[in-house]
């Protein structure tokens, strides 16, 4: 288990925006609103913070089809904090979370789940457990035409 992990709840506030690598691998931006109610003073206050977050290959696919704007969601995976220079020199930061899984909160919701078949050979690795395939490679730097977003 990772370090840094979280799991958070909120509504999308965006359909995901499926894109592809120039090499073909999937991948999808969620963003999405997680409220939080607390009292003070004896009156209600909420508060709402945005995250952005990315999903992988057959994830990325299967949140383009599944989920909409508005919809309930869970999502776990890990924060991370990436960095870039604008072009008037700027330094800027921004906090995502790297995705694991989502799906829908089913609280006060129904979901009707259609599995998805495998892909890549399925259980080649002789141990009797599906290949996973390898992560995607971090990079710091992007050519014009395959900037993730």
């Amino acid at each position: 288990m990772r370090d840094n992990s979280v799991t958070l709840v909120g509504n999308l506030v965006d359909d995901p925006e499926l894109r592809f690598t120039p090499s073909g691998v999937a991948m999808a931006k969620v963003r999405f609103a997680v409220n939080r109610r607390y009292q003070s003073g004896g009156e209600w206050q909420e508060e709402t913070s945005f995250f952005g977050g990315t999903l992988w290959r057959e994830a990325a696919e299967n949140a383009a089809e599944s989920l909409q704007k508005g919809m309930r969601v869970i999502v776990t995976g890990s924060l991370e904090q990436r960095t870039w220079e604008t072009q008037e020199g700027d330094k800027r930061s921004t906090i995502e979370v790297r995705i694991d899984d989502i799906g829908p909160s089913l609280r006060w919701a129904t979901a009707t789940v259609t599995r998805t078949p495998r892909t890549g050979g399925g259980f080649g690795d002789g141990g009797g457990r599906p290949q996973q395939a390898a992560a995607p490679v971090a990079r710091d730097e992007w050519g014009p035409d395959e900037a993730p977003f």
